[in-house]
Formats: structure tokens, sequence, C-alpha cells
């Protein structure tokens, strides 16, 4: 079995992919306040307080974007990322899938559903490795 402890870690490479993950956290957190009648239309119409949800997931996706990207209590802030794409990958893209009315839509919201799952994996990793710093190679025997 490959040991990979002798890899090189990097800070750098770190921070670049905290802010590449959280990057669509922060963009659409920021929509969710700027067009809620856009992220409305998108939920089943049947679905109570559908404003309510809006906005209160636009303020999750902040919160835990802004935790994991600068590493502040970024487990938990990964959590409140899973609270988030849960619902929304299964309520919003999952009945999209099936209620499609097109081949291309029910490819677009299968993409998207598959987005949300990955997505959802990637804040699983966080919760429970978090972001830490790296720490130092060891010597190399090279």
């Amino acid at each position: 079995m490959m040991d990979d402890s002798h890899w090189p870690r990097s800070l750098w490479i770190m921070l670049v992919g905290r802010f590449c993950f959280t990057l669509i956290f922060f963009i659409s957190g920021v929509t969710h306040f700027t067009d809620v009648q856009g992220y409305v239309g998108l939920m089943p119409a049947d679905m109570p307080w559908r404003e309510f949800w809006v906005l209160t997931s636009g303020g999750v996706e902040l919160a835990g974007a802004f935790m994991i990207l600068f590493n502040w209590q970024a487990r938990l802030g990964a959590w409140l990322l899973v609270l988030f794409l849960i619902p929304v990958t299964i309520v919003v893209h999952g009945v999209g899938v099936v209620v499609a009315e097109t081949d291309v839509m029910r490819q677009i919201q299968t993409s998207f559903f598959l987005k949300g799952v990955t997505m959802t994996g990637g804040a699983l990793l966080i919760s429970q490795f978090g972001v830490r710093h790296p720490e130092p190679s060891p010597p190399s025997n090279d």
C-alpha cells in the first residue's frame, strides 16, 4: 500500500481549495437575497413558506461558506452546508428529474442533482477532517 505521508502539503493549495469549494455557495447565497422570486419559482408550488426557506437557505449557505473559507469552525460550517444541500438536492433537483417535461431538462436536473450529491460529499469530508493547516512534511530519505 502506498503511503502518502511524504507528499508535500501546501498552505496555498489548501486556501485555493477552500476558495474553489466555497465560491459557489457565496454566489448562490447572495443571489438568494437578490433574486428571491427566482428561487421561489424553483421550489414545489405546494411547499409552505417558500420565501422564508429561500432567505434562510441563503443565510445558511453564506455562513457555512464563510466558516470554511476562513477556517473558523470549519467543521460546523460544513455541517451547515450539508443541512442546506440535502433538502435542496432532493426537493429541487431530485423532484426536477422526475417531473422534467423534456429529455434536455431531465439531463440538466440530473446534472444538478449529481452536483448536489458531490458537494454534499465534499462537505461531509470537511465535517470530519476540517480544513487543518498542513503539518510539516517529514524529512525525505532520498
